[in-house]
């Protein structure tokens, strides 16, 4: 099993080469061993292009070598037509005769499918290799699979008093700036990786945020952005139509260029009507970054997964107060002299 688990941290080491690029698919490394000897590796780039087996497959130079081989793959061989054909009948049609599957997929009308295929063609299968480090590389994937929902992070800055941001009326007065340039990169490596990006009507107003990459590399997340009555002037940043924006209104508006107005029912649920449009659109990841009242409506209704807090070596003695997070603490660290916090949901 040592042996077997060498491999396999190596397909997930694999799979995070494709980080920020796969969604709504998951990350999925694969390693082809033969006699002891890595012969082919791969792991899934971008979404819609081949997956993990494909390109494993594809780089071993002597493929007679394939029928006396393992094949180690982080998540099951998929066993459908997507926008690839069905790996597992890749696998049987080049005759490989063992794999070494991480965790299945989470999805209960897909899951084992893919093993079934396998070993009813006569491929020896073993399961639940890293099988908990396996689900963890994907926790977007997952948690949309199984709960229909994307995967939520909650994002803030504060002082070592616990204050977000000084009391503003408007926006002529500036926010205090509680994170350093490293820090901030930090925040923008994660917004490359998440699929939606989040912020409420008082945010958007006083800050006026892009919610965009720009110190890191990668895509912009869609914007989402809850305005009840409108209240965005036009010359807003969120506006601007150069990212995929989502206003979620009360009111009726016209469309715009990469800017869509969605009506709902602010007298119900309105965290539930949103998560369910962000799963319909297969946003498997969501980043929520303000307000306050925002990010504690989350809190409260335990629509939260991980939450990531910096806290500033700075004393406000006043403003605005950061929510209370109650999970937990899966990880800290000081970087500039700022405290880094990971909080993760209890479940």
């Amino acid at each position: 099993m040592i042996v077997e688990e060498k491999y396999m941290a190596r397909c997930i080491e694999l799979a995070r080469g494709g980080a920020g690029n796969t969604t709504p698919n998951p990350m999925v490394g694969a390693v082809i061993v033969h006699d002891g000897k890595i012969i082919g590796e791969g792991f899934h780039r971008k979404c819609g292009e081949a997956h993990a087996e494909v390109n494993a497959v594809a780089s071993v130079q002597d493929e007679a070598l394939l029928r006396e081989s393992t094949i180690y793959v982080s998540l099951e061989p998929c066993s459908h037509y997507g926008k690839t054909p069905p790996c597992a009948e890749l696998i049987i049609k080049k005759g490989i005769p063992r794999v070494v599957v991480g965790c299945l997929d989470p999805f209960p009308a897909v899951s084992g499918r893919g093993v079934r295929m396998l070993r009813e063609a006569g491929v020896e299968v073993v399961t639940g290799v890293l099988e908990e480090e396996a689900r963890a590389l994907n926790p977007a994937f997952m948690t949309f699979q199984l709960l229909g929902r994307p995967y939520i992070y909650l994002k803030w800055a504060q002082s070592a008093d616990g204050f977000m941001d000084v009391a503003r009326k408007d926006a002529s007065v500036r926010p205090v700036v509680l994170s350093s340039a490293e820090t901030l990169r930090r925040v923008h490596r994660l917004r490359a990786e998440v699929a939606a990006i989040m912020v409420g009507t008082r945010t958007a107003l006083l800050d006026n945020p892009s919610l965009t990459v720009r110190h890191w590399a990668g895509n912009s997340p869609v914007r989402i952005v809850l305005d009840r009555t409108l209240k965005l002037p036009a010359a807003s940043s969120l506006l601007d139509g150069t990212v995929r924006t989502v206003i979620f209104t009360s009111e009726e508006a016209v469309n715009r260029p990469n800017v869509e107005f969605v009506r709902i029912d602010f007298s119900r649920d309105v965290l539930s009507q949103v998560l369910h449009y962000l799963y319909n659109w297969k946003l498997d990841s969501l980043m929520v970054e303000g307000g306050a009242a925002l990010l504690k409506s989350f809190l409260d209704a335990g629509l939260w997964d991980e939450a990531w807090i910096e806290t500033a070596p700075v004393v406000l003695g006043e403003g605005v107060k950061a929510p209370v997070v109650a999970g937990v603490l899966s990880g800290s660290e000081v970087r500039d002299g700022h405290l880094l916090e990971t909080w993760r949901r209890q479940v």
